[in-house]
């Protein structure tokens, strides 16, 4: 009896510290989503910094010239976000009523048929259910949000900058306060190469789903290409959902422009691109291992969305995948980030860990009476 309200309360202390840190990371949210997002961009350099290393050059060369390469990517996609969401933004009143337009025209045509047959209008309930014009405000103050960050904020560039001058001389520094170097460090290892092959796969793979989804816009001629192709690339982060809530604004803005064709055309445009990178590419090259199932992915789209906000949902994938690929790392805790996959994706567990586990099952199976005599 002792032991089951131990367990209980060891369950509800563990929720209660994670209530209390989710609480502490809403309150420092102003802190936490530019380190976040330096955190993650410090992820994607290292990848092409560590390779210039393995090729031969310096690390003082190899630094600067990544960092010069990232200040000015983010500096550049910072100001287009920016710039385009502010000319969407000022567009977005006669966007809305184009849209209030057309829903009264779908209304009207629906309405006598439904009187006809005596059944209620089916549009009304959808509409009063889902507001297209809410979603291109909340597309278009998501991305204003994102470009003021990325645009403004000197913190991330400085702090990326730190993180990667750190990179080099961490695992020597882990290895100096390590108990047990030669068991553990194999864990750390395999949990940074997986985070480093995740990010750096998702990322070419979300890249090229953007400029497909750029050159697509561009030649239908949909209003901000650029602008649609960014927000594509940045929720293909997120799998399955982000596709679909990336395609519901440029499939809006077809339909106020052009009407129901292009927009038709437009939304099966998106459905080719993702069903090619998304069921194609990406998996080729990612892996079973790597992923997660579609109702932990919504699950941490709304918590990382309440805690950091709509960066926070930019994040939440890769933020809950890193988790998983720490949890699967150590094969103690294989069994939670199994959990946190699909249902045919089995965590593979590096043999080399496997052998490094160690030396304390050998050692208890050597301490069991009649062991070595059973052996020999």
């Amino acid at each position: 009896m002792s032991e089951k309200i131990t367990i209980r309360g060891g369950g509800i202390l563990i929720v209660a510290c994670l209530i209390i840190i989710a609480a502490g990371l809403k309150s420092a949210q102003d802190l936490m989503v530019p380190f976040l997002l330096a955190a993650f961009i410090a992820t994607i350099a290292a990848t092409p910094m560590f390779w210039m290393q393995s090729k031969g050059m310096p690390a003082t060369f190899a630094l600067p010239l990544v960092m010069v390469l990232m200040i000015f990517i983010v500096m550049l996609l910072g100001a287009m976000v920016a710039q385009s969401a502010s000319a969407f933004t000022a567009k977005l009143p006669f966007y809305q009523e184009r849209l209030l337009s057309f829903q009264a025209d779908m209304n009207a045509f629906i309405e006598p048929w439904a009187a006809r047959f005596e059944v209620p209008n089916p549009l009304q309930s959808v509409f009063a259910s889902f507001s297209p014009n809410t979603a291109l405000e909340l597309a278009g103050n998501t991305l204003s949000r994102l470009g003021g960050v990325l645009s403004n904020s000197f913190l991330i560039i400085l702090t990326v900058i730190f993180i990667l001058a750190e990179a080099a001389s961490f695992p020597r520094k882990l290895s100096d306060v390590l108990n047990d170097p030669e068991r553990d460090l194999p864990y750390f290892a395999r949990f940074a190469e997986n985070v480093n092959r995740y990010i750096a796969i998702k990322t070419t793979v979300s890249a090229i789903t953007g400029l497909l989804a750029t050159l697509m816009l561009w030649v239908l001629g949909v209003d901000f290409p650029i602008l649609w192709g960014l927000l594509a690339f940045l929720l293909n982060y997120v799998p399955t959902i982000g596709s679909l809530i990336a395609a519901i604004p440029p499939v809006l803005l077809a339909l106020v422009q052009f009407g129901p064709g292009p927009a038709i055309g437009t939304a099966v445009g998106f459905f080719a691109i993702n069903v090619v990178m998304g069921n194609g590419v990406e998996p080729r090259f990612m892996g079973k291992g790597l992923g997660l199932s579609t109702l932990v992915v919504f699950l941490s789209l709304v918590v990382w969305g309440w805690v950091l906000g709509p960066v926070g949902m930019l994040l939440s994938v890769p933020l809950t995948m890193t988790a998983k690929i720490a949890l699967e790392a150590n094969p103690d805790t294989a069994w939670i980030a199994h959990l946190l996959g699909p249902a045919d994706a089995l965590p593979e567990v590096d043999s080399d860990i496997l052998q490094s586990k160690p030396a304390a099952t050998d050692a208890a199976a050597a301490a069991q009476p009649g062991t070595r005599e059973a052996d020999t």
